[in-house]
């Protein structure tokens, strides 16, 4: 079996996933995980997916055919079962152009490794600036304490707080 990547960007519209889904289906592929968001009025995400040899060009050659979306396909890789922690953070501070920057480069340095991220801004009107919130899944390296790579995201301003989600 192959396993792909599917990168999807194209204008958000009713049936779009139903018809992704259907020749995923139709071509003999399974799909065995996803991200998916509608984004500024747009359908934005990132599929994997299992498919035989046989029917790779074909798929390949449907999904292309798909109108007004573009698809990427790149050739994925089997992912080995790893053994390093994993820990959910839930970021919430005031939003500020780079932020998400900030976050990436401690985790980073820590030499953790951001394997998910989901952020947004959002309203606070007792708070006078907009709040950024993120979930974000981090993989640390072996023996590292998770308090490492908490304390070292609250240090970068005293307004970033940071919980695990369990």
């Amino acid at each position: 079996m192959q396993q792909l990547v599917l990168t999807v960007i194209g204008q958000d519209r009713p049936g779009l996933l139903e018809d992704l889904a259907s020749i995923i289906l139709s071509h003999h592929g399974n799909w065995l995980a996803s991200n998916l968001s509608h984004l500024a009025g747009k359908f934005a995400g990132i599929v994997q997916v299992e498919v035989a040899e046989e029917h790779l060009r074909e798929l390949q050659d449907s999904l292309h055919s798909i109108a007004h979306l573009e698809i990427r396909v790149e050739s994925g890789e089997l992912s080995d079962a790893t053994t390093a922690e994993q820990i959910n953070l839930v970021i919430t501070g005031n939003d500020r152009p780079g932020i998400v920057q900030e976050l990436a480069t401690v985790i980073r340095h820590k030499g953790a490794n951001i394997t998910h991220l989901t952020s947004k801004q959002q309203s606070a009107p007792n708070w006078g600036v907009p709040i950024f919130s993120a979930m974000a899944t981090v993989s640390l390296p072996p023996g590292m304490s998770r308090d490492v790579v908490i304390e070292a995201l609250e240090s970068i301003t005293p307004d970033v707080i940071v919980d695990i989600e369990n």
